[in-house]
């Protein structure tokens, strides 16, 4: 085992049918970290999950804890806890005996049950309510009862299938936070399972993006999002401009690419970048792009074309401009709601500025 790894994932496949497959899917969890499995649904996220907690049998490879093997233990062997995604409270118990539920199947002596139970109920704030059932209870104190069930078993490893989707908008980030603060206090190992990329990115030490039952790739939440290495990643991962080009010239480090709307940019070049007349996808983050103007000073060295805009979105906080440039290209732009910003609206003729070191472009 290397050191500081924890949990070693090696050549993970699930076969339900020679059409559906997960795996191979390979990495590493070390120890303390907050690692998240991120992907839309049917991606095989929750299934390599299910595979590590001893749920599903693996048709191929191999799960290590600390070195030794797990995949060939059942489930109870494993150490480690698996909250679900509908918290699986039993309904006719109280907090208290449903967090001790695991302990006293372990034959546990009742004073330490009493003792371990009280300690992980003050840890996640629910002493008040330990003699509620599971219906006289908040969503996210249902969430807290789950969470308290697993680490009383004292897990080497805590594990989350989508616990916050049954929650409301406000709710769940309250919760996102509360988990976060708690995971860092406790330092336990925990691997999470979402679709929402904004919890992955709030939560996470690194993410694994899935695709297809395949990891399309591994790295920590800016990684993810500033150097996506897959047009899947980077449609993925927070709002994009994805446009088809070809690379035309290099200009030492600078490429120079042509759309297929015939619009030119200048990026500051990939280490991985093909050569010239490659097909390539670039990657326009919206916020990123500067909006002028018309004829306004901007920073020299940048990309810069005028436009229209077409069309402008409230969303709060936020306001997303949609804007045509040259041969009909279309970009969507994104702005905080404050000061000038309000003032664009559709119709507008301005110009708009790129960095050529916020272009990304990915083989296509």
């Amino acid at each position: 085992m290397a050191d500081g790894i924890e949990l070693e994932v090696e050549g993970l496949t699930r076969r339900y049918s020679p059409q559906v497959t997960v795996g191979p899917i390979s990495f590493e969890v070390r120890a303390g970290e907050f690692f998240s499995l991120l992907g839309p649904s049917g991606c095989g996220k929750t299934t390599t999950l299910r595979c590590i907690a001893g749920f599903e049998t693996l048709n191929a490879g191999v799960i290590r804890l600390h070195g030794e093997r797990l995949d060939d233990k059942p489930p109870h062997r494993r150490d480690v806890g698996l909250v679900f995604q509908n918290y699986a409270l039993f309904p006719h118990l109280s907090v208290f005996d449903n967090v001790a539920f695991g302990l006293k199947l372990r034959r546990v002596a009742k004073a330490e049950i009493i003792e371990r139970v009280g300690r992980i109920l003050r840890l996640v704030d629910l002493s008040a309510l330990a003699d509620r059932f599971p219906a006289q209870l908040s969503g996210g104190q249902q969430q807290r009862v789950a969470i308290a069930r697993s680490l009383v078993l004292e897990p080497s490893i805590l594990m989350f299938d989508e616990p916050l989707s049954n929650l409301d908008f406000k709710l769940r980030i309250q919760m996102r936070d509360e988990l976060k603060s708690l995971q860092r206090r406790l330092g336990k190992t925990t691997i999470y399972v979402t679709h929402d990329q904004t919890e992955a990115l709030a939560l996470s030490d690194r993410i694994a993006v899935l695709s297809h039952g395949h990891i399309e790739q591994i790295g920590t939440p800016d990684e993810i999002y500033e150097r996506p290495t897959t047009s899947f990643v980077a449609e993925f991962i927070g709002s994009s401009n994805l446009l088809p080009a070809m690379i035309v010239e290099r200009r030492g480090r600078e490429v120079i690419v042509e759309t297929e709307r015939g619009l030119r940019l200048r990026s500051a070049g990939d280490d991985d970048a093909a050569a010239d007349g490659a097909e390539v996808a670039v990657l326009i983050r919206p916020e990123r792009i500067q909006i002028k103007a018309s004829g306004a000073e901007g920073t020299p060295g940048h990309n810069r074309f005028p436009a229209r805009i077409v069309a402008v979105t409230y969303l709060g906080d936020d306001l997303r401009l949609d804007l045509e440039l040259a041969g009909s290209q279309v970009l969507q732009g994104a702005l905080k709601n404050a000061g000038a910003a309000r003032d664009w609206a559709p119709a507008q003729l301005v110009d708009i500025l790129v960095d050529p070191a916020d272009l990304r472009l990915l083989r296509r």
